[in-house]
């Protein structure tokens, strides 16, 4: 996006010795209005500042952005060309359209072209590949829990089978017997969750550091996270706890 100034045209002749800087490198050379400034070039040239845009990653996402001036080649010496394709013709058709065009002024060199959208992607295909892992691993971590929170419910719910017909007998509802018997699951996923959270925090906060542009991560996301455990737990020993309230109380008396 242009912050000051314009952007070239072809409109201005003069423009084969403009330049665009981006901010990084108005704040590297000291312009407090770089719009008309000159800079001279190494081998002698002068260039005259006619927009300013904004910073954008085009390098290493790890470091902050370089200093970039931009140059408006109206000799055709290029050696890569970004090309906008129109959305109304078909990627396929464009091609083909680039490759005869490209054949036309330099047949003896095979055009070679990408995507810009796939090299943007390339840049983050790391971060890509451990999100996608670490959601992998996370639900495996999940589905095990549930199956050790499933066998645990069903040994306190077996344990404790005279003990939920007794108070059966003295007027306990379903209900009552529920909370009574998931408290205890709730107050360690709580715990779990006060041990989990500053050393996730710490973790995550480490990651992030290496990167110049970077998020910053909420506290309440923590919150939903152990909001989320805390009703899978539900989810998964309310189906023993609830068969095991719901049992006929002479059954398990009927020994004592």
């Amino acid at each position: 996006n242009i912050l000051k100034g314009r952007d070239f045209s072809r409109a201005f002749p003069t423009d084969s010795t403009a330049v665009i800087l981006n901010e990084a490198a108005v704040k590297y050379m000291g312009f407090e209005d770089p719009i008309g400034e000159i800079i001279e070039a190494p081998w002698g040239e002068n260039f005259t500042v006619i927009g300013v845009v904004e910073d954008m990653v085009t390098q290493s996402l790890y470091e902050s952005n370089k200093q970039t001036m931009f140059r408006f080649d109206n000799y055709g010496g290029a050696n890569l060309m970004n090309i906008k394709l129109n959305p109304d013709v078909g990627t396929v058709q464009a091609i083909q359209e680039l490759d005869a065009a490209f054949k036309q002024f330099n047949p003896n060199t095979p055009l070679e072209y990408s995507f810009a959208e796939d090299e943007y992607a390339e840049k983050f295909a790391f971060e890509a590949r451990v999100g996608k892992l670490s959601g992998i691993f996370a639900g495996l971590a999940i589905f095990i829990s549930c199956l050790g929170l499933l066998g645990l419910a069903s040994f306190v719910a077996e344990r404790r089978t005279k003990e939920i017909g007794i108070r059966k007998v003295l007027g306990a509802s379903v209900s009552m017997l529920w909370q009574m018997l998931s408290k205890e699951f709730i107050g360690l996923v709580l715990l779990g969750s006060a041990l989990a959270i500053p050393l996730a925090s710490y973790m995550m906060q480490q990651w992030l550091k290496d990167y110049e542009y970077r998020t910053e991560i909420s506290w309440s996301l923590y919150g939903y996270a152990a909001l989320g455990a805390v009703l899978i737990t539900l989810l998964t020993v309310s189906f023993q706890t609830l068969r095991a309230a719901q049992n006929n109380p002479i059954k398990s008396l009927r020994t004592e």
